[in-house]
């Protein structure tokens, strides 16, 4: 080894040298640089399960949210219905109402109808044997020929007529 100009005690003192070096990067750099990686590193993975957590439970809101909004959609569907029966119901009841209201008003109006004509008829009645009373005395009054008895008798309904306008 002298051939190359390397001696022993230098190659001891550059071993030694080196090992003491070595030892000191490890203790000192290495050491410090992969306990930072591996803090980084293990912060990284929580970092990253706490990111699945996180899409997990969103996720699950999203469903929650989902579900919700069917139920609502569903409870919504279920008033709108139940409004609808409510207004079928009171339209036919409203209805039923009107009905029997009109059909009081008709049985009151005919009732007064049928008492009305009742009473007209009555009226003509007294009127028609008031003429046929005043006929008869004109008659017995006159002659009896047909002539003048058919002129008698549509001076009395002339009369009678023109008094019922009046």
């Amino acid at each position: 080894m002298d051939a190359l100009g390397i001696t022993l005690q230098q190659l001891l003192t550059q071993l030694v040298s080196f090992l003491i070096l070595f030892f000191l990067l490890y203790k000192l750099a290495y050491g410090p640089i992969v306990g930072m990686l591996d803090s980084r590193s293990q912060k990284i993975k929580e970092s990253l399960e706490a990111a699945e957590t996180a899409r997990l439970e969103a996720a699950s809101s999203a469903e929650k949210v989902e579900a919700e909004i069917a139920s609502a959609h569903q409870d919504g569907q279920k008033i709108v219905a139940e409004a609808r029966d409510a207004a079928s119901k009171f339209r036919e009841q409203e209805q039923g109402r009107a009905r029997e209201e009109v059909e009081t008003m008709l049985e009151r109006a005919r009732t007064e109808i049928a008492r009305e004509k009742v009473a007209a008829i009555e009226e003509v009645r007294k009127e028609f044997a008031g003429l046929a009373v005043t006929a008869a005395e004109r008659i017995v009054e006159g002659t009896l020929d047909a002539k003048a008895h058919s002129t008698l008798i549509d001076r009395v309904l002339e009369e009678g007529l023109s008094a019922r306008k009046n």
